[in-house]
């Protein structure tokens, strides 16, 4: 690698998020402040919903359905 030519790497950056959970991680900025973590995003926390794809799925084949009978 060439020399004076990356930024500073700081190995334990201050991670700051809305929740107010706290962490350290690498980065090339010394802290920063985020809205969403590994704490309170749903996905991990257990509280994610999950999309009714078989409704959409059918209501959109009763449109197909419909626009193509009214084709004929």
């Amino acid at each position: 690698m060439k020399t004076d030519i990356h930024p500073t790497y700081f190995n334990d950056t201050k991670v700051t998020c809305a929740c107010g959970a706290k962490f350290e991680v690498g980065s090339n900025v010394e802290s920063f402040n985020v809205e969403i973590c590994s704490n309170c995003h749903p996905f991990y926390t257990g509280q994610d919903k999950q999309l009714d794809v078989a409704g959409r799925a059918e209501k959109f084949k009763a449109r197909v359905a419909k626009k193509t009978a009214a084709k004929k």
